[in-house]
């Protein structure tokens, strides 16, 4: 039974336990934390995974074959996960406050993209800001960067 188990979580978690490229499980950590974002609301509409490509492209500078490799990969692992702890882990152990804010602004732009922020989102976010670590101003402040770009937009 506790090989059973093992077997489980070695399977079910290749994105912590791959030890090839920590770059790109991170990477993939983070837009699975974007996919997970959109999905949060049941409604995963177009407004929010273009979001996430044109996140994904400006930050990371991927061809679209690498973007469209990224992406599945990461709904991959978003759709086969039980919990965010493999993803915000990666996130917690590798990228410095800087980063976080970053993606959480990131994430916030996903969570706005369809013009709207949903309850469930919102939980989700304060939820992987605690999982991450992120102080609590940074998450308030990446939130109001978010919607001040948004207004400028319109």
């Amino acid at each position: 039974m506790k090989d059973l188990f093992k077997r489980f979580f070695q399977d079910h978690l290749e994105l912590v336990d791959k030890p090839d490229d920590p770059g790109h499980r991170i990477r993939v950590a983070a837009a699975a934390l974007m996919i997970e974002v959109a999905r949060a609301d049941f409604d995963m509409d177009a407004e929010e995974l273009s979001s996430i490509e044109a996140l994904l492209q400006s930050t990371l500078s991927l061809d679209q074959e690498e973007l469209v490799s990224l992406i599945d990969m990461a709904h991959v692992e978003s759709r086969d996960s039980t919990s965010l702890h493999a993803f915000t882990r990666l996130i917690h152990e590798h990228y410095d406050e800087a980063q976080k804010v970053q993606l959480f602004e990131h994430l916030w732009a996903v969570a706005y993209a369809d013009g709207r922020l949903d309850k469930y989102e919102e939980y989700l976010l304060r939820k992987i800001a605690d999982l991450i670590y992120l102080p609590h101003q940074h998450f308030v402040q990446s939130k109001l960067r978010v919607l001040e770009a948004r207004e400028q937009n319109d």
